[in-house]
């Protein structure tokens, strides 16, 4: 019996000691604890700017030497808060409308972005684009925050507009586009079908209205530096230079004395 209950002291300690990653080996080291530098990016999934500012932003980080240090948290924005899905809408019709502006003016422009958006890799097709309301996109966003997941829902829901022809704002295509990051259609859809993530949508907008955000993308650097627009990889690349330069003062690499033993890790070694 006591041998019995041994046993399952050792089984039970292993199963802690996975669950929270006690440290390994026999030897004394110093180990740091670190916050990470915060880049919040208000956008919008239908702004052509928006996706052409997230590739000169990777650009950007690709060459930040720091940038495992950093975390991007998506923040939302509704560049048209009233628009409807509107399958046959032509959307150079669409701007025109919404501007002001002739056919040919708007159709000119469009083609202007077209182009600016091919030097980084995107291949807008607005062709085929269809006219949606954002927001549940926006609560789609927030609800793969919670699973680390806002980035790559940012990313289908930019291809999905721009280069697919997706309609956004109808509920099975986002369970569709949530499945295909790893999220649970069901979910997706049980999720959309309440008013879950609403709040978190609009107290993003909020906060930009009194950040003063006139338009996206916006991109807020430790709350200090912000960089408006689809700026250059050069320009992103300079003010996170200078963020972190000011983010590392206030937060040195913090180093603490620790002791290693042996552990078993989650893959379920145990040395």
């Amino acid at each position: 019996m006591r041998l019995q209950m041994l046993l399952l002291m050792a089984v039970w300690s292993c199963t802690l000691c996975a669950q929270t990653g006690t440290t390994k080996s026999i030897k004394n080291d110093t180990m740091t604890v670190q916050p990470k530098l915060t880049v919040e990016i208000w956008s919008d999934v239908m702004c052509p700017f928006c996706y052409i500012g997230k590739r000169h932003f990777e650009e950007a980080l690709e060459q930040f030497p720091h940038k495992n240090d950093v975390n991007i948290v998506w923040k939302s924005f509704q560049l048209d808060p009233e628009s409807t899905s509107q399958p046959g809408k032509d959307v150079y019709e669409y701007l025109a409308e919404r501007k002001g502006l002739s056919y040919d003016q708007s159709r000119e422009m469009h083609e202007n972005v077209v182009a600016m958006a091919k030097k980084t890799g995107l291949d807008y097709n607005f062709d085929i684009a269809i006219i949606a309301n954002s927001f549940d996109a926006h609560r789609l966003v927030q609800f793969a925050k919670t699973k680390g997941l806002g980035d790559a829902a940012e990313e289908v829901l930019f291809k999905a507009y721009f280069m697919e022809g997706k309609d956004v704002a109808d509920h099975n295509t986002l369970s569709e586009l949530g499945a295909a990051i790893g999220l649970g259609k069901n979910e997706v859809l049980d999720m959309l079908n309440t008013d879950n993530f609403a709040d978190a949508v609009q107290n993003d907008i909020l906060e930009a209205q009194r950040l003063g955000l006139q338009g996206v993308p916006f991109f807020v650097m430790d709350r200090k530096y912000g960089v408006s627009g689809a700026q250059p990889a050069e320009a992103f690349l300079q003010t996170l230079n200078k963020s972190f330069e000011d983010w590392r003062k206030e937060h040195p690499v913090l180093e603490m004395n620790k002791t290693e033993g042996a552990l078993c890790t989650p893959e379920g070694e145990c040395d």
